[in-house]
């Protein structure tokens, strides 16, 4: 008999409460069992007690972390008594996963809110209830906001819209992206860990980040794709990606032609991947998948196709029409599902390529339709 499974997420709209559902969401144990509650939800008493009825779990991200003083340290404090206030009407003892921070200790408006938020969780649980409390530093991925999530997240926009960085050359980052933090909730809900959970990230300075990102930028701008083989660098490469799409594709490249013909480099990088070539029919759709990590690119060579995108949680499909004739990329952005259609009336040719070799055992590959059926009334 299998388990029940009810997972609740508060947050769920916020830079990590969206990893975490899309991190769950590839698993076929949490993907149907997920109930994720925003701003509305959680203030409405009836939708939150419905929602924590019978909860195996709650993954608590909901927070305030850019307001007043007042309002940050009272706004953490209040959101987590009305959480208790609801499990306790519902009547439920989940297991709950408390997002905290390691500015915990510090003595200011936010460090208070978020150390007495954790007080009132830990009381609630001594009604035996398991409780984990992940501290976690300055989290970063995909789909953050500048000048609020992360310094990191407003490099990314400066560079993207041209701007001159501002940069705290004496500042200290201690850095791990929403997906690694995904994955160790996971494991706290696997094997039921309990107590006081610090998760360490990549300790760098300010200046140290702005520059990485700005030698990214200049070389994918020139078509040049940066050393990718050390993980955290694939992370802010890809987080830098996520401000760069839509606007920066499809890509053209230079076509050079003479009396023999034509030539175009499809790729430049600088560690490597993979190639290949593949044809379809017309008519025929590949792909319908997303990646958390692997950077993919597309370079139609002979025939028309349509490349579509959509962000997972979103409804909303980017589509590039392009063409052999005129030789464009598009890099897949990482947590979006894409498919590559034949709209032509002869064989499409499509070079596909990734910064790594296919490993059949961690192929990063991950089902999803990219046009999804309307919900039925």
């Amino acid at each position: 008999m299998k388990k029940k499974v009810k997972v609740v997420i508060t947050g769920a709209n916020g830079l990590l409460g969206w990893h975490v559902r899309c991190h769950l969401g590839a698993s076929e144990i949490y993907r149907d069992h997920l109930v994720p509650l925003d701003h509305p939800t959680f203030d409405d008493d009836k939708s939150l007690v419905d929602a924590l009825t019978d909860a195996t779990a709650v993954i608590h991200l909901a927070g305030v972390n850019r307001a007043s003083e007042t309002e940050v340290e009272t706004g953490n404090t209040n959101i987590a008594k009305r959480l208790v206030e609801g499990l306790q009407r519902a009547k439920a003892s989940p297991h709950l996963i408390y997002a905290n921070s390691v500015h915990k200790t510090q003595d200011n408006a936010y460090g208070r809110g978020k150390s007495a938020a954790h007080q009132i969780f830990a009381d609630w649980a001594q009604q035996n209830a398991k409780y984990t409390e992940l501290v976690l530093p300055h989290v970063f991925g995909e789909g953050g906001r500048p000048f609020y999530n992360s310094v990191v997240f407003t490099f990314c926009h400066q560079l993207v819209q041209g701007e001159s960085l501002k940069i705290n050359s004496a500042g200290q980052l201690e850095l791990l992206h929403a997906q690694d933090i995904s994955a160790r909730i996971t494991k706290v809900l696997e094997q039921e860990e309990t107590g006081e959970i610090r998760l360490s990230g990549q300790k760098i300075s300010v200046q140290a980040v702005a520059d990485q990102l700005s030698s990214m930028y200049e070389s994918y701008r020139q078509d040049v794709i940066p050393d990718l083989r050390n993980r955290f660098e694939l992370q802010l490469f890809n987080t830098l990606r996520s401000f760069m799409y839509p606007t920066f594709y499809p890509k053209g490249l230079k076509l050079h032609t003479d009396n023999r013909g034509s030539l175009f480099e499809a790729v430049k990088n600088r560690n490597g991947g993979q190639a290949f070539l593949s044809t379809t029919k017309p008519g025929i759709t590949r792909g319908n998948h997303y990646h958390f990590h692997k950077v993919e690119r597309f370079l139609v060579v002979k025939g028309q196709a349509n490349i579509c995108l959509r962000r997972l949680l979103d409804d909303h499909i980017e589509t590039f029409e392009v063409s052999g004739d005129h030789p464009v990329y598009v890099d897949m952005p990482t947590l979006h599902t894409h498919n590559i259609t034949n709209t032509g009336d002869e064989e499409l040719m499509t070079l596909f390529w990734s910064h790594e070799i296919f490993d059949p055992d961690t192929p990063d590959t991950y089902f999803e339709p990219v046009q999804v059926e309307p919900s039925q009334p």
